[in-house]
């Protein structure tokens, strides 16, 4: 059974899916207007573990997982480049798409954009209105959070103290000051669509109301996201969705903890916050992958160079396992984790990613110290544990030549060629040449190891 962290009760709950044959997840994704940072990155390589899991576990699953292009920051952005907003979003969506691909996470079911679906979110603005739960003011369409009355019940808050926290414009046009904005007019030099209202754009939290019911359905299975959009965008989105369509909306909710930077809460404000562009110059994908693994999604996670150091270390100790000592070892096809292995034991207990990884280390122990005739399996079983949490991706041998920067030593064409001459003098008998450049390569940081398949190396 698996069970989840459900935000909406408080406590784990079993998974009990609307229909088993068809999961459906849906993850806010990016604001595409810069860079993201790592904060932007955990809900990503979270709820890509989960989709992973579900997959297993379940015969379809339906991951969406949308692109805001369209909101105040990016026409900021745009006007201060003095760029067209188009090519903006365009240009930050798919270094999005690049930077998590290097984090090994897969690319989603579907992948919305915001300007796609205007007219959804029209036609679901329109429904609030005839229904009762939005209204006109000046220029305007709110949300009447007064309409619904378990408004609130996600994050815990009342009507009274609801604005704390919140990003809500207080206007005298509100009927109550929580009414949050569906629709807000354009001026001249902003974007906007042709709507009932005038011409306009959607507020912050109509699109992914407005894509869930396009792509999975009135109501859908699980809804993730970071802990910081609980409310009011997670909020405001039940009030949208239960209103609309008379359902529950989403079945649980799932929320990844804060990351801090050096003991500190990561902010924009304290710049402390750091790009995953600027962060995989200096680390492999998979370290960073790794290290927002390594602790519970659910709690914060402290994220500095000793984390990432750990991270490089522990996969360091994986890879050797499956590189082998001296003898080159297939892993055996078709192998499948059983259903009462530690990793999917690990996972099934709401996602417990460091747990998971424990259970890798234990088989990578076994794999080190296994009869060669018992390799095969054991690699096959890591590899497959690693499957899951989306690691061990990589080819063992490569992982070890690229483990540090050649940008102050040798190149890796000069390694091999140092190699070859190597290889060369000692079939030569000129084990002094030999030794010469073993010295010389380890000098450099470059440590050799001599297997049957031929010689293998690494950097420090």
């Amino acid at each position: 059974m698996l069970k989840l962290h459900n935000t909406l009760t408080g406590r784990k709950d079993d998974f009990i899916p609307l229909d088993p044959n068809r999961i459906t997840l849906y993850v806010c994704g990016p604001t595409v207007y810069n860079y993201v940072h790592i904060g932007n990155a955990r809900p990503v390589v979270v709820f890509d573990v989960l989709y992973r899991l579900l997959r297993r576990l379940y015969p379809q699953v339906v991951y969406a997982r949308n692109i805001t292009d369209i909101d105040d920051k990016i026409i900021k952005a745009a006007a201060d480049n003095g760029e067209d907003i188009g090519e903006l979003t365009a240009r930050f969506t798919a270094a999005f798409e690049e930077d998590m691909a290097r984090l090994n996470a897969l690319t989603p079911t579907v992948v919305p954009k915001a300007t796609d679906h205007i007219a959804d979110m029209i036609t679901m603005v329109e429904t609030l209105i005839a229904k009762g739960h939005a209204y006109e003011a000046d220029g305007h369409v709110l949300f009447a959070v007064e309409s619904m009355p378990d408004y609130g019940k996600l994050s815990g808050r009342n009507l009274e103290d609801m604005l704390a926290g919140a990003r809500v414009e207080v206007a005298d046009y509100k009927r109550h000051p929580g009414d949050f904005v569906l629709w807000k007019p354009s001026g001249d030099d902003q974007p906007g669509w042709d709507s009932p209202w005038g011409r306009g754009r959607p507020g912050w939290h109509i699109e992914c109301s407005a894509m869930i019911h396009k792509h999975l359905g009135d109501v859908i299975d699980i809804h993730g996201g970071g802990q910081d959009l609980i409310f009011p965008h997670h909020e405001n989105e039940i009030a949208q969705g239960c209103c609309a369509h008379g359902t529950e909306y989403v079945r649980y909710w799932m929320h990844n903890g804060y990351i801090n930077i050096d003991g500190e809460k990561m902010s924009k404000s304290l710049g402390n916050f750091r790009l995953v562009r600027e962060l995989l110059k200096e680390y492999p994908g998979e370290v960073l992958r790794f290290a927002l693994l390594s602790s519970h999604y659910r709690s914060p996670l402290n994220f500095s160079a000793e984390v990432l150091d750990q991270a490089r270390q522990s996969l360091d100790g994986l890879y050797y396992a499956l590189l082998g000592r001296g003898e080159q070892v297939d892993a055996v096809d078709d192998y499948v984790l059983p259903e009462d292995h530690p990793v999917l034991l690990a996972l099934r207990d709401d996602l417990n990613t460091a747990e998971a990884i424990s259970a890798l280390h234990a088989v990578a122990a076994r794999l080190n110290k296994a009869a060669l005739a018992d390799k095969p399996v054991l690699k096959a079983e890591l590899l497959a544990g690693a499957e899951l949490l989306g690691l061990l991706r990589t080819d063992p041998v490569a992982w070890f030549q690229n483990h540090g920067s050649a940008d102050d030593g040798l190149a890796n064409d000069e390694i091999d060629a140092l190699v070859a001459e190597r290889t060369a003098a000692k079939k030569a008998r000129d084990f002094a040449r030999a030794d010469q450049i073993r010295d010389q390569l380890k000098d450099a940081g470059i440590q050799l190891e001599d297997t049957r398949e031929g010689t293998r190396w690494s950097r420090d």
